[in-house]
């Protein structure tokens, strides 16, 4: 049965396969029909490699009376010839009450798994394509909408030339603009929004990103170039390394709870990949904690709330962030 992604919710419907061109698309809707429900369902996300875990769950009556389980299974076309035997064993026999959605982004279509699983008529499939600019760009003034912003025509074209298909790209610039705008409603320009989006000296700003997470001296000398030969605008700066420590502070979460893949659960993306783990190593977990609210705290003082330069504020956030012992002073 084929479904189209409008279709998805509520879902009515054991099982569903999920795959296509568009990741973002697919991870999002996993996780809204894995939100969908009981509020006291146990809710899995596991690899395909894990299917034993999905089957013990779901076999499990529980103390007063059986429990729903939903389980995403994220990386079906990642399934060896044994995996996929049991994975269509459990996708047949999904219990009354209970959810397993599949998931296999850019699945080679020649794949014996993939022909399986369309095969199966009591299956929900939803193909994802990768959307066009026009598709992309009404989505992404919905989304503006709903965040409560007023993005101007000139913004949201040029947004969605750029990131056309980047959902979790553009749900994170929305969110950096939603902190620039403080509540206030206001249209925002392109200017403003090219700031926010790194424009300006991305390759310049990703490195001082990498240098203070990595604790290097060389990031206060980057700062200074940022802001007196670059001309970037404060607000990015901090938008960029707030990000930037909000991934590290998500990765050593789900790492500590010993997530098959911390990198995807953080939704980390972009170069950033090759790079969060090592930086999440140069920190404690309290640090982090601790060098977030800093962050928050230098965000607070460049949008009015100091006497001093903005100029200063960041130099002084980048030095509280390398140099050692700074954060508990």
């Amino acid at each position: 049965m084929k479904l189209s992604p409008e279709r998805l919710l509520p879902p009515a419907h054991r099982c569903y396969y999920l795959y296509g061109e568009d990741q973002d698309a697919i991870v999002e809707a996993a996780e809204a029909l894995l939100a969908a429900g009981e509020v006291g369902a146990t809710r899995l996300r596991v690899d395909v490699s894990e299917l034993a875990r999905v089957e013990t769950e779901s076999s499990n009556q529980g103390l007063f009376g059986p429990a729903a389980c939903y389980a995403l299974v994220r990386n079906v076309e990642a399934a060896t010839p044994k995996q996929s035997e049991h994975l269509l064993r459990l996708a047949s026999r999904v219990r009354e009450g209970d959810r397993l959605i599949l998931c296999a982004p850019a699945i080679d279509w020649k794949k014996a798994i993939h022909k399986s699983l369309q095969a199966e008529q009591a299956i929900a499939q939803c193909e994802f394509h990768l959307p066009d600019e026009a598709q992309f760009g009404r989505w992404l003034a919905g989304e503006a909408r709903a965040a409560g912003l007023q993005l101007e025509p000139e913004s949201l074209e040029r947004i969605g030339e750029r990131l056309c298909g980047m959902r979790l790209a553009a749900r994170q610039l929305i969110e950096r603009l939603k902190l620039y705008d403080g509540g206030r409603g206001e249209p925002l320009a392109w200017p403003v929004v090219a700031a926010l989006l790194g424009e300006r000296s991305p390759e310049e700003l990703e490195a001082w990103c990498h240098a203070v997470a990595m604790r290097d001296a060389r990031a206060i000398h980057l700062a200074r170039r940022l802001l007196a030969e670059q001309q970037v605008a404060e607000v990015q700066m901090i938008s960029w390394l707030g990000t930037r420590f909000q991934q590290l502070l998500l990765y050593r979460w789900f790492e500590s709870r010993r997530d098959r893949n911390p990198l995807q659960s953080a939704r980390v993306f972009g170069d950033a990949r090759k790079l969060v783990a090592e930086e999440a190593r140069q920190w404690r977990g309290a640090e982090l904690g601790l060098a977030v609210g800093r962050i928050v705290e230098a965000e607070k003082l460049i949008k009015g709330a100091s006497v001093e330069t903005n100029a200063v504020v960041i130099e002084r956030l980048t030095l509280d962030l390398v140099q050692a012992g700074r954060l508990a002073a």
